[in-house]
């Protein structure tokens, strides 16, 4: 052991390697359906650290990592963060207040077991687990202490808001109340046969509703025995009565329209492909990303209609104010023949769609680690910055929103994204663990780790409870509320066993998508802030 750790030791990009690969591996063995995931990378980090105080990571990885870590965030959930502003008030304002709250819990508790410090800000990521908060934590305190803090009571963090997803997603609203979270519904189609006269066009139809659906197939002339004529409904075309319309949009919607039109048709609209065809196109030409769906004028220049986006794992409306991002999966209809040239047009390149798109992603970075280093002085002498955590997350955030400067292109294909943010997250976690070892095995020979978990489970237990007893105020209940409840926690592994628990409901993920920003920047505020307080 000792000539493997001396081999290790001398050789920090395979010391780096082992963590990553052996961590990976550990964090996802699963017991009673919960893993550790990417913090198995720190704990095995923090072991082998502790067991040889020179198996320690340079600085300069863990700074690498949390750059990319915290960038991508912010260029991931910049448009739903500002989007969700606007929407959702209520649960953002209650998730809000639940984690300034456990903030002053952390600091109450903390102190009453006599605590206090930079291990508090610890504490409190370990406890909502959030690992952005951990970073920002050590790079404005200076301290490993943190580090300390987080690993003890993150397993906790992950139990108990498990428990609480488990009995969250069996909350059912009281008997006509609706949910009102403001999270979008799942994408449907329906079939409408017109049965009303003296409609108006279908730009000014799709208005009644506020935009909130899409038609995708008109069908005239239909009659028993004899099927009529299937075309793309253009925005100026009115339908008549006896006509089939295909409505794409949530749920309620779709059923308003079809309710207000005439009846449901059985007619299979979208069986019927032999003029008519649908395709996901991705969006990989870098001329359209950061552009309004809108602006495209697909049905101008090929008769054709959008229906749905696909970005991640969420399917969206594709209405004209849709701003498209590369890797996006557009599906279009149009006539076979001219889905080749669409394709040409959209770009439907994976390699294109795989690009890191390096003058955005490095400019948009620099300006974040530029915006980090400016300092706010604060009464009493005291100075406040950023840094290299907030810095680049505020930038992402913003530049995530505005997805394109001019022939500046700042977002990121969804996979890019993904990927660059977990080697980000894995590589920081790997230099914490491995600076914070021996101070880790220090705190667990003494009476230090048991008020640590202590304060922890107090923090996750206020938390959890907390979003329990609010849902009726605000009005959000089963698999949204799960969705919420691991958003709020930002824990990816709450929110699989949430997904796990109601058969992939695709409101578990709406909820988690509403919250998560909001959430997420919150943490990484406030746990710096706790572990400066007096």
């Amino acid at each position: 052991m000792n000539r493997i750790a001396d081999v290790l030791a001398e050789n920090p990009l395979i010391l780096l390697s082992v963590l990553l690969a052996l961590g990976s591996l550990l964090g996802k063995v699963t017991v009673l359906r919960v893993s550790l995931g990417p913090a198995a990378v720190l704990f095995l980090a923090l072991g082998l650290s502790a067991y040889d105080e020179r198996l320690k990571l340079p600085a300069i990885i863990g700074t690498l990592g949390l750059v990319l870590f915290a960038y991508t965030i912010g260029v991931t959930a910049g448009p739903s963060f500002f989007s969700s502003l606007r929407t959702g008030g209520r649960t953002l304002v209650a998730v809000l207040a639940m984690l300034v709250l456990a903030g002053g819990v952390t600091l109450g508790v903390g102190h009453l077991v006599g605590l206090s410090g930079p291990v508090l800000s610890g504490v409190y990521a370990g406890a909502l687990t959030n690992t952005p908060a951990l970073a920002a934590s050590l790079e404005q305190l200076n301290s490993t202490q943190p580090v300390v803090g987080y690993s003890v009571t993150y397993l906790g963090g992950v139990l108990g808001m498990m428990l609480a997803a488990g009995i969250a997603i069996r909350r059912h609203p009281p008997e006509g109340v609706a949910d009102s979270s403001g999270v979008p519904a799942k994408i449907e189609r329906g079939t409408v046969r017109i049965d009303v006269d003296d409609l108006p066009d279908l730009d000014a139809l799709a208005g009644r509703y506020d935009h909130r659906v899409v038609f995708s197939r008109l069908m005239t002339g239909d009659e028993p025995g004899h099927p009529g004529t299937l075309d793309l409904p253009a925005p100026a075309v009115r339908p008549h009565r006896g006509d089939i319309l295909t409505v794409i949009g949530d749920a309620g919607t779709v059923a308003q329209v079809v309710a207000d039109l005439g009846h449901p048709s059985t007619v299979p609209l979208v069986l019927d492909r032999s003029r008519l065809d649908f395709r996901r196109i991705t969006v990989s030409n870098r001329r359209i990303a950061g552009r309004h769906l809108g602006d495209l004028d697909l049905g101008e220049k090929f008769g054709a209609t959008a229906t749905r986006v696909r970005r991640g794992d969420i399917d969206l409306l594709a209405t004209d104010d849709l701003v498209l991002a590369l890797g996006d999966r557009v599906r279009v209809v149009a006539q076979r023949e001219r889905l080749p040239e669409i394709a040409t047009y959209l770009g439907d390149s994976e390699r294109g769609a795989t690009d890191i798109n390096p003058v955005g992603l490095f400019l948009g970075i620099g300006l974040g680690l530029l915006l980090g280093l400016i300092t706010v002085p604060l009464p009493g002498g005291e100075k406040i910055a950023l840094g290299i955590a907030g810095g680049p997350l505020l930038v992402g955030l913003v530049v995530g929103r505005l997805q394109r400067t001019g022939p500046i292109v700042w977002s990121l294909p969804h996979s890019v994204s993904a990927t660059l943010g977990q080697f980000g997250m894995l590589a920081f976690l790997a230099t914490a663990g491995s600076s914070a070892g021996a101070a880790l095995a220090t705190a667990l020979k003494t009476d230090l780790g048991p008020r640590l978990l202590l304060v922890g489970l107090v923090v996750t237990a206020f938390t959890a409870t907390g979003l329990l007893l609010l849902s009726r105020v605000i009005r959000v209940y089963g698999p949204t509320l799960g969705g919420v409840v691991a958003g709020t926690q930002t824990q990816p592994a709450v929110l699989a066993y949430a997904n796990d628990s109601t058969d992939a409901d695709p409101r578990v993920n709406l909820g988690y998508a509403l919250v998560y920003p909001v959430a997420m920047i919150t943490k990484v505020i406030l746990a710096p802030i706790l572990g400066g307080w007096l």
